[in-house]
């Protein structure tokens, strides 16, 4: 995607990498809109962010999705970029089946369920625009799991092969389809990990995540070299070692 001259929808942005990945592709010259289910927290972030538009949405809900779209595409008909940000990562027990089933609908529904309703409900807008791009948001965990988080794992392969699956039926139209995977971040995802020694600086994941964005506008997945190690466990032949390691590296991951 080009990096600048966009109009962009991030739902799920209120805080985190999508608030500030919201923030830097504004100061690139993108029309930025968030989306998110606090009204308060949205016209907080809108004061203090003069130029961001905003509208609530709630992503695990068929209709507030619809309606949010319908709001977008009214107040910005060009909009030609959809990045799926909202998710949930939850540490769960699968040993203790009252320990992780209502988790695991959660993270499906939320991981899963909101980027295919989201896209469904711009796809066919996207298509009309001359140049547009969905932004799939998976995970290094899509490749290489955490034990304390089955479900959150499962979710991101899923979205890795939902992006895989789109872009070859999308091939030929106007709509890229770009899998952004980050690492371990600091932010709230799960309790502790803002500042966590494990995960990357919030600030320095943007900035890598927008360079790559910029230098290589063809790409297919954009991948910070932190997540490498991951990515491609299984290419090099070194899977297990991976795994080994993530494990005993992550708090939660012991």
């Amino acid at each position: 995607m080009n990096i600048s001259g966009n109009t962009v929808f991030i739902p799920g942005a209120t805080s985190g990498i999508g608030l500030a990945l919201a923030l830097a592709l504004q100061s690139r010259g993108n029309t930025v809109i968030i989306g998110g289910r606090r009204t308060e927290l949205l016209e907080k972030i809108a004061a203090e962010n003069p130029g961001i538009d905003t509208v609530q949405i709630d992503t695990t809900d068929a209709a507030s999705i619809g309606a949010a779209a319908k709001q977008v595409l009214a107040r910005h008909p060009g909009l030609n970029v959809l990045i799926t940000m909202a998710g949930i990562m939850r540490v769960e027990d699968w040993r203790r089946p009252e320990s992780f089933l209502a988790s695991a609908e959660d993270v499906v529904t939320t991981n899963v369920l909101g980027p295919i309703r989201l896209i469904a409900a711009f796809v066919e807008h996207l298509q009309a625009q001359p140049d547009s791009t969905i932004v799939t948001v998976s995970s290094g965990l899509a490749f290489a799991p955490l034990k304390a988080t089955p479900s959150y794992n499962a979710s991101k392969a899923a979205i890795h092969m939902l992006s895989e699956s789109i872009r070859l039926q999308l091939a030929g139209t106007s709509v890229k389809v770009v899998e952004l995977e980050p690492p371990s971040v600091r932010t709230a995802l799960l309790p502790g990990q803002e500042t966590s020694e494990f995960a990357m600086p919030l600030e320095e994941f943007v900035a890598e995540a927008v360079a790559l964005l910029e230098s290589r506008p063809d790409a297919k997945e954009i991948q910070v070299e932190r997540v490498k190690f991951l990515r491609y466990g299984e290419a090099r032949g070194d899977y297990d070692q991976v795994v080994a390691t993530l494990n005993a590296a992550d708090p939660h991951g012991k």
